[in-house]
């Protein structure tokens, strides 16, 4: 029971701040745009190739 005390009051004493939270950012807004941008060709080519 002390040890969770203990892990409790280093934690908030010492956050952990996490370093890769901006990479993963603009890796996900990167990815879920270029992820748009296929979907959005792929139904525009499918669409050019329907009509004709």
């Amino acid at each position: 029971m002390e040890t969770i005390f203990d892990d409790l009051s280093q934690a908030l004493r010492e956050p952990r701040i996490d370093a890769w939270a901006p990479v993963r950012a603009f890796a996900l807004d990167v990815a879920g745009k270029l992820f748009l941008g296929l979907a959005i060709g792929l139904g525009v080519g499918l669409g050019m190739a329907l009509a004709g």
